[in-house]
């Protein structure tokens, strides 16, 4: 089966954690921001990244993005930024492009200039946090494709008290990547090597279908 070819642009916490995951699970992922130090951190977590403006048109060109199945916008502050590499990806013939909105006047703009699939990570998080876990189920959080998604679980049994580092989820599991680990009212928004997982506690994480699959057929 032939690679799927995202091109990620914005490497915040969002757009960093998918591209390293998408990379993880085994896609070709080329990872583009304005900022070098952020493109520093995932150069090594992803096929290409590239410190560029993707909001000149002659860059994106440049880049071959017309020739890639997925482009993922995931800046959703910068309103202008967002909307100009929008319609720049669909003018250039990307065959998907889905775009993050901060709001709903936001992703209603998004869709005017062609995004074809507009996700709003702060409000479903929100939504999802609200109505907690039920007997340990995984609630899938985002779709960000066909293939891939963010969603809440709970950590097996076997898992707890261990560190994340211990666990090496992202290599035995074939690409997990634990964005947050929350215990009681506590969430710790950046976890580390050396965070130790514990009974009861909630993680979101980004991972493939097949990947969040596997954990359910482990409960």
């Amino acid at each position: 089966m032939r690679k799927k070819q995202f091109v990620v642009v914005g490497l915040g916490r969002f757009g960093q954690s998918l591209a390293e995951t998408l990379y993880a699970g085994g896609e070709d992922v080329l990872a583009i921001d304005l900022n070098q130090d952020l493109v520093e951190d995932v150069r090594d977590a992803v096929t290409h990244a590239v410190t560029a403006d993707a909001m000149d048109r002659d860059v994106l060109i440049a880049l071959g993005v017309r020739d890639f199945d997925v482009g993922v916008v995931t800046i959703g502050s910068d309103i202008r930024a967002s909307g100009m590499i929008t319609m720049l990806m669909k003018e250039l013939g990307v065959r998907q492009v889905i775009a993050k909105a901060h709001d709903e006047v936001h992703g209603r703009m998004l869709e005017k200039l062609g995004a074809d699939k507009v996700i709003y990570p702060e409000r479903d998080m929100g939504r999802r946090i609200a109505h907690n876990l039920v007997n340990g189920n995984i609630m899938d959080f985002i779709e960000v494709s066909p293939d891939y998604s963010m969603a809440e679980i709970q950590p097996l049994a076997e898992w707890c008290g261990k560190t994340l580092a211990d666990l090496n989820l992202r290599e035995r599991l074939g690409g997990i990547n634990v964005i947050a680990v929350r215990t009681g009212e506590h969430v710790n928004a950046m976890p580390g090597a050396n965070t130790v997982l514990k009974r009861g506690d909630t993680m979101l994480v980004m991972a493939g279908e097949d990947t969040l699959r596997k954990i359910r057929i482990s409960r």
